[in-house]
Order: structure tokens, then sequence, then C-alpha cells
């Protein structure tokens, strides 16, 4: 079959960009090529704002992932296998995570759309597989943007008890709060999500600088701890019930995969912000490159000294993992802390938490009501969804997302809390499934790529590294973990609850994938067929704006007689971080 369009390709020689021009056409003779496909994003009063600059994309990229996630459950992690168990486990997810993000990069550099996971996946794979991500990614946020806030009002009992004031109150100042930065614009929330995230950034530096310290005795006690409890009580914690040792070993290390899993969940949802970033290729280019530095540092660093410093069988551990509320006492960094007669951060670390849970309740109001936006743009969600008011955001379903977000004020009720327990449970089920959705979209991605003729080396801005068998290998360790997620449950008493919300995120994402599919009788898209042209205009347009002024910057620096100015430094060194 012949290619369905014609294409001219110039490269350009800045900074390794290369520009990818499609054959001349409109916005609006876009909407009607492939069949006539209508792109709600591209009619006005549908469309979004491309407001979010290059250090805000990179810094929204590993802010979305920093949370209680990795300040508090690596402290049941740690607790039940084991400081090396935690190091590998954590390690190879971070692997995975990588590759999940070259592969969304890889798609987003060449055609940033604005419909986000959905979008790609009905564009180059199949429209049942972009409702079934769509829907599995909202169901998400959906259910974490109110546990967020249920984690922060029982945050703030740690200096106001419920007795005093109650929760339902800061509930409804934070969800007030995030719905008012979320309103007024794209700009703004980037804007605020930005310093947020750098303060995020700026505690968990300060974090591993302590333990280090810590763990070469530079803290009051002037204890050397090392690698001691490596040794003793041991590298490997057996999991508890299970006999013998070795097996209890081995249990207790796979137990700790679904821990990290968790820890590791949202790092996926710059991809949302990618059809509203300015320089778009440019941004998603750094930010992905950016992102194997700080899961190396922020996450393997972290629980690599945190084992150093506080044994698997400590009873300060097993008192924090027994923990109902999610405040700076139900965490291992706390632990350490004491441990080592530091006094008056306990109470830092909390309000370090607080700001933790404010930011990921921001962030996942917006991701929800973008995943909203993006199935009504991409025809699956009624149309008026994607209306946006004059600021370009989708006002309709900034609204639903909100609602849904009322459900938190079951927190006034103390048996309500037990319900959340359980849909915090659900989150990592939908969470890898909308990585194995990118990847298996990724991999038709690179057969429409080879079928209408692009060159990924010489045509791309950016490329995934190690492809196709990268993928290939992550997608298998994904369906694994998926599948071995609660297998704890059938061990010792069985618990019917954990194992339902554990798994039933599987049964809903196949419903709507084939349901979508029976119902609307989709097709498989033909790699020649793919559409690798609409929204690309816009790229390019940006792509050529970005080469210009840098080569006006580079003109200007050579005239100052300048080869590295102070951008070029922060660039180079904590833009790495910031």
């Amino acid at each position: 079959m012949s290619k369905i369009f014609d294409k001219s390709r110039a490269r350009g020689g800045l900074d390794e960009i290369v520009t990818v021009h499609s054959a001349e056409y409109t916005p609006e003779e876009s909407i009607s090529k492939l069949g006539g496909e209508n792109h709600l994003a591209l009619h006005e009063g549908h469309q979004l704002r491309r407001d979010l600059k290059p250090r805000v994309i990179s810094m929204i990229s590993i802010g979305g992932a920093l949370g209680t996630g990795l300040l508090i459950a690596v402290t049941t992690a740690l607790a039940n296998a084991g400081p090396a168990s935690v190091l590998i486990s954590y390690s190879i997810v971070g692997a995975m995570v990588y590759f999940v993000m070259c592969a969304l990069g890889e798609m987003a550099s060449f055609i940033p759309l604005p419909e986000g996971f959905a979008g790609y996946a009905k564009r180059y794979c199949d429209p049942a597989l972009g409702f079934a991500v769509g829907i599995a990614y909202l169901c998400k946020y959906l259910i974490v943007a109110p546990n967020q806030l249920v984690a922060g009002a029982l945050v703030m009992q740690y200096w106001v008890s419920a007795d005093r004031v109650n929760p339902g109150v800061w509930v409804a100042i934070i969800l007030a709060v995030v719905l008012f930065i979320n309103y007024f614009g794209v700009k703004f929330f980037g804007e605020f999500e930005f310093w947020l995230s750098s303060l995020k950034v700026i505690t968990m530096i300060g974090l591993i600088i302590l333990l280090f310290v810590i763990m070469l005795g530079g803290g009051p006690t002037h204890d050397r701890i090392g690698f001691r409890y490596w040794s003793n009580p041991g590298a490997f914690a057996p999991y508890e019930g299970v006999q013998p040792t070795g097996l209890a070993k081995f249990v207790a290390f796979f137990s700790v995969m679904v821990t990290a899993v968790f820890a590791y969940l949202g790092t996926e949802l710059v991809g949302v912000t990618f059809g509203e970033a300015k320089n778009a290729r440019y941004s998603i280019k750094k930010a992905i490159k950016l992102t194997l530095i700080r899961i190396i540092f922020f996450y393997v660093c972290s629980v690599l000294l945190l084992g150093c410093c506080v044994a698997y069988n400590d009873p300060s551990l097993i008192a924090a993992k027994k923990a109902k509320v999610s405040t700076a006492a139900a965490s291992a960094f706390v632990v350490a802390i004491n441990n080592a007669k530091i006094k008056g951060l306990p109470q830092l670390l909390n309000a370090c938490i607080l700001l933790f849970i404010f930011s990921a309740t921001n962030s996942d109001v917006y991701t929800a009501t973008r995943n909203v936006y993006a199935l009504s743009a991409s025809g699956m969600f009624p149309s008026f969804f994607s209306k946006t008011n004059k600021r370009g955001v989708p006002i309709y379903a900034l609204i639903f997302a909100g609602m849904f977000c009322l459900l938190a004020f079951m927190v006034c009720s103390s048996s309500s809390q037990k319900i959340f327990n359980y849909f915090v449970n659900v989150v990592s089920i939908f969470g890898l499934l909308t990585w194995i959705s990118i990847l298996v979209t990724y991999l038709y991605f690179l057969r429409a790529v080879k079928a209408q003729g692009y060159d990924r080396k010489k045509d791309f801005v950016y490329t995934a590294p190690f492809q196709p068998w990268g993928t290939y290998i992550t997608l298998g360790a994904c369906c694994f973990v998926a599948l071995i997620k609660n297998f704890t449950v059938f061990i010792g008493d069985f618990d019917y609850k954990t194992f339902i919300t554990g798994y039933i995120g599987i049964p809903v994402f196949l419903f709507a994938l084939f349901g979508y599919k029976i119902f609307y009788k989709t097709k498989t898209v033909n790699p020649y067929e793919a559409d690798l042209i609409t929204y690309k205009a816009q790229a390019d347009e940006d792509q050529e704006e970005y080469e210009n002024k840098l080569a006006e910057k580079v003109a200007r620096r050579k005239e100052l007689g300048k080869g590295k100015d102070m951008e070029w430094w922060y660039d180079h060194t904590l833009g790495w971080f910031f």
C-alpha cells in the first residue's frame, strides 16, 4: 500500500535538534484528513494553551513521582523485605519506568498530542485501546485525588486533633485552593507546580545528604553505621509466616516489587502536560533525558542510604509500619533521624509531607481534568467536556474532577477511612495498566514509522534507547508485576477485599477494551494509514522558532566572547534537578 502523504525533511545542527517537516496543510485541512475524523482539540473553544515552559515540564517530570509513595511506602518495604530487596526492587522498577518514559517521550516529541495517552493509543494502535487506557488512567486519578485530600486532612492531625477541628475543614481548604489554581489556567498551574516541585526536590536532596551524614557517623551520636545492618540483622528479611527461610526471603522480595511500583506511580503524568508545552519537542527531550539521572539519585540513592541507617527489625520501624496515618510518625526517614538523636526534624518532615500531598493533589486534579478532556477530544466522552474557557482550561472537565474530590469528605466518618485504604490498592493496578498500554502503543508507533519511511536516527528529535528489545522486556516485566501484584493474599488467611481491590482494575480495563471494540467494531490501525500528520505542523513551527532563538543566542554569545554563560552552566548543573 502506498504512503498516504508526501513529506520532506530538513535537518538542523543546533543542539542535536532535527526538524521534520510534513507536506503543507492547514489545521483546518487536517481536521478532515484520514477518513474525515473530527479532531475537537483543533476547534476554537476546544483548544488548550501551550503555556508550559521547558523548565516547568522538566520539574513536573520528577515532581510528579516525588510524594508520600517514597517517603512513607518505603517504610513498609524495608520492614517486610530488608535493605537489599528494597534496593534491587526499586532499581528494577526504576529501569521499567525509564523505558516507559523513553517510549512515551519518542512518541510525544514527534507529535505532542493534547489527547494524551488515549490519543496516542487511538492514533497508532486501536481506538478501543485508547478508550481503555483513558478509562484506566481516569479511574486512577478520580480515586487518588480525593484520597490525597484525605491524607492531607490526616496529616494535619499531627498538629491539630480531630476533636478540635473536624477533618472536613482541611479537606475543604485544600480542595478550594487546588481548584482555584487549576481554574486560572495552565500557565498559573505550571508556575505554582514548578515551585512546589522545587521544594520537594530540595527536601529530598536534604534527606539524602542527612542520611549520608548519619551513615558516616556525623550525627549527634557519632555512630559510624556504614553497612552494619546489611550484616546484622541481614540484607534480606524473611516474609512473616513463610517457611523455609530462603523461600520467605524470596517471597518478601517480590512483595516489595509492588511497593516500588506504587512509589514510582505518577512519573508518567508529565505525558499529560506535553500537549500544553512551549517548544514541546525541546521540553520533552530534556525531561526524558533527565529522568534516568533523577531516578538513580532520588530513588536508588535514598533507599540505599535508608537501608544503611535503619535495620529492618528496628522496633521503631515496625511501629512506623503499623501506623494508620501517613504522618511523619509513619516514615522510616524519621526513624533514622530519631535513632541519630537529631531533634526538631520530625516536625519539619511532617510539614514536608503535607507539602508533598498538596502538590500531589494539585497535579492529580489537573491530570484527572486533562484525562476527561482527552477522552472527550478523542470522541469517547461527550463533546462538551472538551470545551475550554478563555484561559484554555477545560472547565466542564474540571468541574467533573472536582465533584469526585467531594468523596474526600468521607474522612469525616472514621469507618469510611477503611474504604480509602482499599482505594489505594486500586491505584497501583490502574497505573501498571497505563504503563502497559503506553508500551504497546509505542510498538505500534514503531511499525507505523517504519512503514511510512521515516528513519528514527535521522528524522527524530529524540529516540528511545535499546529499542525494540527494551520495550519488549519492560512490557513483560509490567505484565508479570500486574499478575503477582497481590499474591501475598494467598499466604495465611485469605483477604478477599485486598484481592478484589488489587485486581479489579484488570477486568475493568478488559471490559472497556473489548466492550468498545465490539460495540464500535474498531480495527487495529494499519501502520501505513496511521495518522502521522495531524498536529505535526504546529510542532514543526515551534521547533523552527526554537532553532531560530537558539541560533540568535549562540551568535550573541560569540559577539560577547562568551562560549558558556550562566544559562549554560545552570542547564549542566542545577538543571539536572531543577
